[in-house]
């Protein structure tokens, strides 16, 4: 059986008219902004005392301006809420070698799913025994530096996994491992990014046994230690409910594989996905609310059960890196077409594919100079050669935009860059991370020098 859960973002865009509506009502709101962002002079915005009309004149656009303080905010947030757990950032959202040690610094493990991501996080100097690897489909690299580097605990995703981690283990030592688990719960803000359901491609299933069969398999290998469970439902979830359901699963088969195998397994990993707000209005995860929810679901099914309660590990990703960056473009053309005004930006799907493959609205908004006119629906498109190349549709801005304005997108921090492609050789915008008034480049432009060395063919 499935259970769903309502989403908390819709499948289907509201019409233009309640579109202008929602959103002219909240036109000034700076929610879904990094908590420092403040509103200055001449219409400009600033985010940890750093001037975005300023950034876009010293680095350029498009830029993403990451605020060190929101990321490091957010990650005590986790620590306070569950005190007494396991938090792991989950890198896939967005990674670099400073967030890497600015998590590290604030107490969080690391979540990766390749030998790519696990190496940078590794020569950063983040501790390998903090490091949890995932991944559906682990190539034989990735297994094999996960070994070599030591990495804390593997996820096993399918039973091939099982077979090749047994045959490359050193046989003096003993790799901790979990097994990925399908509870069958649908929950998540599209149906491209829900991930607790027999009908998508992670995990393995509680309904059909193929969890329970990964389990015996693992405690055959003398060089393979389960130490646990691990689900991740979906993403964009702002509801608590179906992470209490999920718990209550887990705990029912952890209850049956000690039944069956008389081993009490000490570990149990929830996963992450937690919604956040990309416009004013929307709902988010309330993370005080999900650990005293999952405490008690745990202790009291643990009780009934006769277990133990194991220590917990969830996987924060986009709830502490998304809030936390904005984009900056520059206005390159806007254009009338029949009743639709087309405002066209110097980045797009090749810096935030989100919006053609998931439709996410954003709410963007007009900085570095201020504007009486009166707002009109637009819709912001990238500059790259598909009609899908679409940043925000039937947003409302100033009625006066022109080409050489500066647009600036909140809550971009998350599988934004993350996604980035070379698409039309474009080249992926910089990182500025800003605290305190200080801007410094974490990464930078990516230049037609750098996307050129690798054509090596003529």
């Amino acid at each position: 059986m499935t259970l769903s859960f309502p989403s908390p973002l819709p499948d289907s865009l509201p019409s233009a008219p309640q579109a202008l509506s929602r959103i002219l009502g909240n036109a000034d709101s700076l929610s879904v902004w990094p908590r420092s962002t403040r509103p200055e002079a001449d219409g400009d915005v600033s985010v940890g005392r750093v001037s975005l009309t300023e950034a876009a004149d010293r680095f350029g656009t498009p830029l993403y301006l990451l605020d060190e303080q929101e990321v490091r905010e957010r990650c005590r947030t986790y620590r306070t809420a569950f005190p007494e757990a396991d938090i792991v950032y989950a890198a896939k959202a967005f990674l670099c070698r400073a967030l890497a040690h600015w998590v590290q610094e604030e107490g969080l493990g690391l979540d990766v799913c390749s030998a790519g991501e696990l190496a940078l996080a590794v020569t950063t100097g983040f501790p390998p025994e903090n490091i949890v690897m995932h991944g559906n489909a682990k190539s034989p690299e990735d297994l094999r530096t996960a070994i070599r580097l030591g990495v804390g605990r593997i996820v096993v995703d399918s039973p091939s996994e099982i077979a090749r981690l047994a045959a490359i283990t050193p046989a003096d030592t003993r790799q901790k491992v979990m097994v990925r688990v399908v509870p069958g719960i649908a929950a998540g803000g599209h149906a491209k990014i829900r991930t607790g359901t027999d009908n998508q491609k992670f995990g393995l299933s509680i309904t059909d046994g193929s969890a329970r069969h990964a389990v015996t398999r693992i405690l055959d290998q003398p060089h393979l230690e389960l130490v646990g469970l691990h689900c991740h439902i979906g993403s964009q979830i702002a509801t608590v409910k179906p992470y209490v359901a999920a718990v209550r699963r887990m705990i029912g088969l952890m209850a049956r594989i000690k039944n069956q195998h008389g081993i009490t397994l000490p570990q149990l990993n929830i996963g992450g996905g937690h919604a956040i707000a990309y416009r004013p209005g929307e709902e988010t995860m309330n993370v005080a609310e999900l650990a005293g929810r999952v405490r008690a679901e745990l202790e009291d099914g643990c009780a009934r059960a006769k277990l133990p309660v194991p220590r917990l590990t969830l996987e924060p990703g986009r709830a502490i890196i998304g809030p936390a960056a904005v984009a900056v473009y520059h206005v390159l053309a806007v254009k009338r077409t029949g009743e639709h005004t087309f405002v066209a930006v110097d980045g797009g799907m090749s810096d935030n594919p989100r919006p053609a493959l998931y439709g996410v609205q954003y709410a963007p908004r007009l900085i570095g100079r201020p504007s009486s006119a009166p707002p009109r629906l637009v819709t912001v498109v990238g500059r790259h050669c598909e009609a899908g190349d679409v940043l925000a549709d039937d947003v409302a801005l100033p009625g006066d935009i022109r080409p050489g304005d500066l647009l600036a997108v909140p809550a971009a921090g998350a599988y934004h860059l993350s996604m980035a492609s070379g698409y039309n050789m474009i080249g992926r915008p910089p990182v500025i991370a800003v605290s305190d008034g200080t801007a410094r480049v974490l990464i930078r432009r990516e230049s037609l020098d750098d996307m050129s060395r690798r054509d090596i063919g003529l």
